[in-house]
């Protein structure tokens, strides 16, 4: 993926010829993007009502070129230049006339969904600042300092949601943030080791102290019981973020309540793993089997029909 996304910046990064892209174009290109990056691809084009999935596809598109940026592009300055580049693109979005004309595909196509659910700029912003944040630190010392980077990097794409339901207010963006941080809790839990390989650490400092897990130990990957104790803590954690989230639910379209509701269902599914596995996320990757991803599908599936009759 590393050598494609480099092809796809020298083809519409800020050194390309300006290009401008027809809607249709750029939707094609967005959806593309979807289906070969996105592994929830099926599970999306399943659930969502049609009306919706060029809109998701232009924010997804987004925020995968933004995530490219940060890491597959050199990381350090060179990335925060190309996010600086890539804001700058975002804020075009917002002018009107010939300066709010872009050049990129997937600024084309989300420019079109900003105008017709009225995003403001915020949740987009929100979320370069996070991958900003990612180039400078590695390692977090309190559990409030990772909650403060999920504010960016995780409930910004909540919040999207609600936009493109057309159900946004501050009392369900709330609710939402929970689902969104424990969704990002979930994923940095599974992703221990492969975190470790890229030298990011997100389990707070406080805590590993707390449990008396040192840093030789957790470098040279020993699940102690130490680190059990303290995985156990921090999954304990995300659950309660999900159940605490849970009243969403009830407070959107009934068409939309079971495709929410599958990524909360997929976080506790990862959480459940973690546990069943010991909480050895050291040496292995917990993930869920397809047909554990399948039951998820399905209860989504048959929640929609009920939602319908």
């Amino acid at each position: 993926m590393h050598n494609g996304f480099l092809a796809e910046l020298a083809r519409l990064g800020p050194d390309a010829l300006p290009r401008t892209f027809s809607l249709a174009a750029a939707r094609s290109y967005c959806a593309r993007l979807t289906r070969t990056h996105y592994e929830n691809f099926s599970v999306a084009s399943l659930l969502l009502p049609r009306r919706l999935l060029p809109h998701f596809h232009a924010v997804y598109g987004y925020c995968r070129w933004a995530d490219d940026l940060a890491d597959e592009a050199g990381g350090g300055a060179k990335a925060l230049a190309l996010l600086g580049w890539w804001r700058n693109e975002l804020l075009r979005c917002y002018l009107r006339g010939h300066d709010g004309k872009p050049c990129h595909p997937v600024m084309t196509a989300l420019r079109a969904t900003i105008r017709r659910f009225g995003i403001p700029p915020r949740p987009f912003l929100d979320l370069l600042v996070a991958f900003e944040r990612d180039q400078s630190v590695k390692e977090y010392q309190t559990y409030e300092q990772l909650l403060g980077y999920c504010r960016n990097s995780a409930n910004p794409v909540g919040h999207l949601v609600l936009y493109l339901c057309e159900c946004y207010d501050d009392e369900r963006a709330a609710l939402a943030d929970h689902i969104c941080t424990g969704l990002q809790l979930a994923n940095f839990w599974q992703d221990v080791a492969r975190d470790l390989d890229i030298g990011r650490v997100y389990l707070p400092k406080e805590d590993r102290e707390r449990f008396g897990v040192a840093d030789a130990d957790l470098h040279a990957r020993r699940s102690t019981s130490g680190f059990v104790e303290l995985m156990r803590f921090e999954v304990e954690r995300a659950r309660e973020l999900f159940h605490r989230g849970a009243p969403l639910f009830d407070k959107l379209p009934t068409d939309l309540r079971p495709d929410v509701e599958l990524f909360q269902r997929g976080g506790l599914a990862i959480l459940g793993k973690i546990e069943r596995d010991g909480y050895n996320v050291l040496t292995r990757r917990p993930a869920l089997a397809k047909w554990e991803k399948a039951a998820l599908l399905g209860g989504a599936l048959w929640r929609r029909m009920r939602s319908l009759v």
